[in-house]
């Protein structure tokens, strides 16, 4: 197996555990990437189980083309759909939906994708490759505020305005067109950084975020995720960026909270409507050791939900 599809599903166990899978349940695996997790999830999985996965990625989609379990379809599309894909399949309820969020390691290790400053390339960074503007594309068009506004919010990068206007003077002399021409411009352009982080890790890191609309996705996956669980479903979501947590740690808290209602309504607090998720442990990170084995891993956070009786 090539560098280009190798790839180390994190928190694996833990994630199937969290899930509480049912011999013959139906799961949702949202974010495919190369199957570690559906793989993993159909060896716990009988023979009358079934496993929806999702992609957006046409490699992702391409490299599960060959599975051959009659349990398990594929279908390319952003985790966004899901109340379309399964209302084509005439799914109602499913008993348990993963997401595992963020970039996958083919997508950063091949070059061509433009998501790494490690390889001169196309700067691309698209995770569907067949739609939607690039990040070259976009650059070449926003304005000075524009570009700052996106890097310092997806990024948290405090020299964004030096950098969005280097992006402005550079492109008069032509497209900011390959990955290295823009790594290159952000580092002038940052006068310090972390330790060990090379100075376009958080433009990069905005940029792709931005373009995939992926904080946008995620706020839309997951009421459609707790609106398709059955009762004691499960919702198990590991994020690798802060601001992605902060999204599913706030959506789990509020949806676990009874609903609010106004402060003069002579109602006891029994009397509420229930919420609808309860939230199972902690927030759950990798171990010393598979952080080790997978650097990749470090920034990994696990959060679980399950589906209460509540309407």
């Amino acid at each position: 197996m090539s560098a280009a599809v190798q790839h180390v599903s994190v928190l694996l166990d833990e994630a199937l555990d969290a899930l509480a899978i049912k011999p013959d349940g139906v799961y949702v695996d949202g974010t495919f990437g190369r199957g570690g997790h559906s793989r993993a999830l159909l060896a716990r999985l009988g023979g009358n189980g079934r496993l929806i996965a999702l992609d957006r990625d046409p490699q992702a989609v391409a490299a599960g083309q060959g599975w051959t379990d009659g349990r398990f379809e594929l279908i390319h599309a952003p985790f966004s759909a899901l109340d379309e894909v399964l209302g084509e399949r005439g799914v109602t309820a499913v008993d348990g939906v993963l997401l595992d969020l963020g970039v996958s390691s083919p997508q950063l290790d091949d070059g061509a994708r433009g998501m790494s400053f490690r390889f001169d390339a196309p700067l691309d960074m698209r995770m569907d490759t067949s739609r939607g503007q690039t990040v070259a594309e976009w650059l070449a068009e926003a304005s000075v505020g524009q570009i700052t506004e996106v890097l310092r919010d997806y990024g948290e990068e405090r020299f964004a305005h030096a950098i969005a206007k280097a992006i402005a003077t550079a492109r008069t002399g032509g497209a900011v067109a390959t990955t290295g021409q823009l790594a290159a411009l952000v580092e002038k352009a940052v006068r310090t950084r972390e330790p060990g982080q090379h100075p376009a890790t958080r433009s990069f890191q905005a940029l792709r975020i931005f373009i995939n609309q992926e904080l946008e996705e995620l706020n839309r996956i997951l009421p459609q995720a707790v609106n398709r669980l059955c009762a004691g479903g499960r919702l198990v979501v590991i994020s690798f960026h802060s601001l992605e947590d902060r999204i599913v740690k706030r959506f789990m808290r509020d949806q676990a909270r009874p609903d609010s209602l106004p402060s003069r309504l002579p109602l006891r607090a029994d009397q509420l409507p229930p919420p609808r998720l309860r939230t199972v442990g902690r927030a759950l990170r990798p171990s010393e050791d598979e952080v080790a084995a997978n650097p990749r891993a470090r920034s990994a956070v696990m959060r679980v939900a399950e589906r209460t009786e509540a309407a």
